[in-house]
């Protein structure tokens, strides 16, 4: 009779790699989706009037659970990317553009303060917040068109600023984010439950803090557009230099009725990931949260998978090594392609083909950058595949054509709009020789 560790070791043996990596990439997706974490953590209060608000990727999927569960009358309007939409009954979902800002973010931001003015203490305020939200609520600060906006998150997007740095300068351009938004609430109860898309769940950072504190100054946003030599306008500098350029910071009164709640972060979706590799029989490793330029992190996690096929150490194969957060691409070629295609770009540049080695990278919204894949899948011959293809990886790599070069593979990963967001999912799957 079978042991039950000769029994795990022939289950491994016998999965697809492609398709095990795909159904826990699936699996990190749903633990993080609203239908699974919003409904428990709704208010429970009455009287006075209840709207939702909401902003993010995950924004209409989660109206659509807060209209559902709600106990009582409700109205409300939120906002989702073009693709992220909903249907609800009593709550208006607009899309809007993610992640340069368009017109119609700018147009439902009014409607948004327009919609919670006046209220009272009495009233409660649900803020529905995910990721991509500071693109959406799109609302200019005095003086600032949001043409200079646009400029400026272009320019950021391709400097390679972390999020954090990039969200310090989008809060204080706006009127709406930094605490804005709970400034124009009160005196009315803010309810905000968030999904976190960013490396350390900082509520400050997740899309630009519009219902919490912010600690960072004009200062630091003048210091970062330096430290990235982004030109900005005379008015938007001008703006930065005036005192009434400052976000709400932590203890404003106004924040005293402000209620803040993560629901989903990207360490529950790397947990169930794990859970489910473990039932498998494949121990993990966990990484943890990465910030860091996407080739210069795939390097890393190259080193290690190289670590554990060669000489067993930390683990032994068969294993999984994941890791969540949010990579950066500090864009210098013409190619396309987003963080999670440079990423395994690089690792595919680097392995050369190493035996035993699989890997998917993707992003947990369904979108790479701006691209139509949420990510990309590397196998021990797309090295080798890739030559035979006339692509160099090393060149590819220095343009920038992640989403080209595995396109040309026929590797891409492929989900559609997901509808949630803990951002960037890496799982490298080493087998036993």
């Amino acid at each position: 009779m079978d042991t039950p560790q000769q029994e795990s070791r022939e289950s491994v043996m016998s999965l697809d790699p492609r398709a095990f990596l795909r159904e826990l990439f699936d699996t990190a997706i749903a633990a993080a989706h609203p239908a699974q974490v919003l409904a428990q953590h709704l208010p429970t209060d009455k009287g006075g009037r209840t709207i939702v608000i909401g902003a993010g990727k995950a924004a209409g999927a989660m109206a659509e659970v807060a209209e559902k569960h709600w106990n009582g009358q409700v109205e409300g309007l939120v906002v989702a990317p073009y693709g992220y939409g909903a249907q609800c009954r009593s709550i208006e979902v607009v899309e809007a553009s993610h992640p340069v800002p368009d017109d119609a973010g700018e147009r439902v931001a009014r409607r948004v303060l327009e919609l919670i003015s006046g209220l009272t203490e009495s009233d409660r305020v649900i803020f529905l917040l995910s990721g991509g939200g500071s693109a959406l609520l799109a609302l200019p600060a005095e003086g600032i068109s949001l043409d200079d906006k646009r400029s400026v998150n272009k320019a950021l997007l391709k400097s390679g600023a972390a999020i954090s740095e990039m969200n310090c300068v989008r809060k204080h351009l706006s009127a709406i984010k930094g605490g804005r938004l709970a400034r124009a609430c009160w005196p009315a109860s803010v309810y905000t439950y968030a999904i976190s898309d960013v490396p350390g769940d900082d509520a400050t950072v997740i899309a630009s803090g519009p219902t919490v504190g912010d600690p960072t100054t004009s200062a630091d946003a003048l210091a970062i557009l330096k430290r990235y030599a982004i030109d900005i306008p005379a008015n938007v500098r001008a703006w930065l230099e005036d005192p009434r350029s400052e976000t709400v910071k932590p203890g404003d009164e106004c924040l005293s009725r402000s209620h803040f709640k993560l629901i989903a972060t990207p360490q529950h979706a790397i947990d169930a990931v794990a859970a489910k590799a473990e039932a498998a029989g494949i121990p993990t490793l966990i990484l943890g949260d990465l910030e860091g330029e996407s080739r210069e992190v795939a390097k890393v996690h190259a080193g290690i998978a190289r670590q554990v096929r060669k000489y067993g150490q930390p683990l032994k194969a068969p294993c999984l090594i994941l890791s969540g957060g949010e990579t950066t691409v500090t864009v210098r070629g013409n190619g396309r392609g987003g963080r999670n295609a440079e990423f395994l770009l690089s690792l595919t540049a680097d392995l050369k083909g190493e035996p035993n080695i699989w890997a998917l990278a993707g992003d947990t919204d369904g979108i790479d950058g701006m691209e139509s894949n949420a990510g990309a899948l590397m196998s021990p011959c797309s090295y080798s595949r890739a030559l035979k293809a006339g692509l160099n990886p090393l060149h590819e790599l220095d343009n920038n054509n992640g989403y080209g070069f595995f396109a040309e593979l026929g590797d891409l990963v492929i989900t559609r709009p997901t509808r949630t967001n803990v951002n960037d999912f890496r799982a490298i799957l080493v087998l036993e020789k």
